[in-house]
């Protein structure tokens, strides 16, 4: 190993219930620099790096790791973090309920000679390694009060102040909007100028292709090829390639439209901020989507896409002011997430491990969860075809596990999701929400996602899909409509539609707001 190398992973194999999730997998990075690892949900990314920093202990895996020249056998996180390598995983390991401050000091208190804590050097240090990351902030705020990009920033700081060399940094920006990934893409650079080496597992090829020196690529649980991103050749298409194993001609899959009758209808309607009195979420939002349709609502961060979709979906968020929903030209009352499930209404939340998936559960418990009545009688549920069920999604959606009854926690992200919509399907919906549904997983599960649309829309079903990236409406959608404030501000046919027309459209009431102010 030389010396200009700081880690060394010789051929490491880590199998889950006899499967193997990483198979004689090799992994050099360099001394300072920024080394990506990509691959698609599934090919073992997180596995290797929980492998790295004693997530999965020396002894549960098989091979080497060289750190910074010498052997080293983690049997825990803290002794990877106390040999200077810090992994910040994509579910943020903070603690809602207390400061900032005391977030980045949890279990290192800084205490006076009494045995005390210090909380006029707590803040202060904490100030001093905020500004380190550039967060602007004070120090005593809750981590609940602060956004997800934030957030990020703490847990970097707490890597900081631990004298990190090296940072794992896992889909960091899979949950931020583009602004807080941009800040969060330099802080990494800085951190770089600093000498402090860093992996980044990323999803986000156009991210990769921007920042890293290196790149690795995982695929089915093996080293496929490392890049060096400096070579013109190290494109984005080839890391697709690569990743998939074939060349995708086409991001987004053809359809040819077959646009029905009106299915689902929402007229006049509004929803009050379920905290703060006089504040609406939504105000006055009126859209339709028909059958064999596929509508998208677009808007900035905060635009109240995802409260306009929880509110019609059984009244599941903020406070109910007025409005009405047609579906098939009838007038139903959705009080409940049963009521809408029964009208033939389905959500596929954005967060899927806090609203979607029952993490504690297996796969197949989480398929069959919203459709249950199906496999039930006499207030019995048929294990039998409740398992059917189970396996039948698990082959018509290409779900990776090594079994149904595998929990769904240890699932990727991107199969995850497909059970969440694996459980949707199984209610057989006249109508489907997906918020976000591409968040946080690869191109080759993307085009999945898209294809499993195309096939729902061509069963004649009516799809909203809501979604932060403007390219992929563009790429599935046949209208769109754009929100702003909780405003529908414009609906426009995709022919018609622009990344800069449809912009302009969701800050119309931003302007509003700013000249007003």
């Amino acid at each position: 190993m030389s010396s200009d190398t700081i880690l060394e992973m010789r051929a490491i194999t880590k199998a889950f219930f006899g499967v193997a999730a990483v198979e004689d997998v090799n992994l050099v990075v360099k001394r300072g620099e920024i080394h990506a690892i990509c691959g698609e949900n599934g090919a073992g990314k997180s596995t290797l790096m929980k492998v790295l920093s004693g997530v999965h202990p020396h002894g549960s895996y098989s091979g080497e790791i060289i750190f910074d020249g010498e052997p080293v056998t983690f049997g825990s996180i803290a002794d990877s973090e106390r040999a200077g390598i810090v992994i910040i995983h994509q579910e943020l390991a903070l603690s809602p309920y207390l400061s900032i401050a005391e977030n980045l000091f949890l279990r290192h208190e800084r205490k006076s000679k009494f045995g005390l804590i210090d909380w006029n050097r707590t803040n202060k240090e904490a100030q001093d390694l905020m500004e380190r990351v550039g967060l602007v902030e004070n120090p005593t705020t809750l981590v609940s009060q602060i956004g997800v990009g934030k957030q990020q920033l703490v847990e970097i700081a707490k890597a900081l102040f631990r004298d990190v060399k090296l940072l794992i940094l896992d889909e960091p920006t899979a949950a931020l909007n583009d602004n807080d990934s941009e800040h969060l893409l330099n802080l990494i650079r800085n951190l770089k100028a600093q000498g402090i080496t860093c992996i980044m597992i990323s999803h986000k090829l156009s991210e990769i292709v921007a920042i890293a020196d290196t790149t690795t690529v995982i695929r089915d649980g093996k080293t496929i090829e490392t890049l060096d991103m400096r070579d013109p050749a190290s494109t984005q298409e080839k890391l697709i390639r690569l990743m998939v194993g074939r060349d995708l001609e086409h991001r987004y899959p053809e359809r040819e439209s077959h646009i029905a009758d009106e299915v689902f209808r929402v007229e006049n309607w509004s929803v009050a901020h379920p905290t703060q009195p006089g504040r609406l979420v939504v105000n006055d939002a009126s859209f339709n989507v028909r059958a064999g349709e596929v509508v998208g609502i677009a808007g900035l961060m905060g635009a109240g896409r995802t409260e306009l979709a929880m509110s019609i979906f059984g009244k599941s968020y903020g406070r109910f002011l007025h409005g009405k929903i047609y579906i098939h030209g009838k007038d139903v009352q959705l009080n409940s997430v049963s009521d809408a499930i029964n009208v033939g209404l389905a959500y596929a939340t954005e967060d899927r491990k806090r609203y979607g998936l029952n993490l504690t559960e297996d796969v197949r418990i989480n398929i069959c969860a919203a459709g249950l009545p199906k496999l039930t009688s006499f207030g019995w549920i048929n294990a039998n075809e409740e398992l059917k069920v189970a396996e039948r999604y698990r082959d018509d959606m290409r779900i990776k596990t090594p079994s149904v009854l595998y929990p769904v926690s240890n699932l990727s992200g991107g199969n995850q999701q497909k059970v969440v919509l694996s459980k949707w399907l199984f209610t057989t919906p006249d109508v489907l929400i997906l918020d976000e549904p591409t968040r946080g997983i690869d191109v080759g599960a993307k085009f999945e996602i898209y294809t499993l649309i195309n096939q729902m829309v061509s069963e004649g079903k009516a799809v909203v899909v809501i979604s932060s990236e403007l390219p992929e409406l563009l790429g599935v959608c046949d209208r769109i409509y754009t929100l702003s404030f909780g405003k529908i501000t414009g609906q426009l046919p995709v022919s018609e539609a622009t990344q800069e027309n449809l912009m302009e459209l969701m800050t119309l009431e931003l302007e509003k707001e700013t000249s007003n102010a």
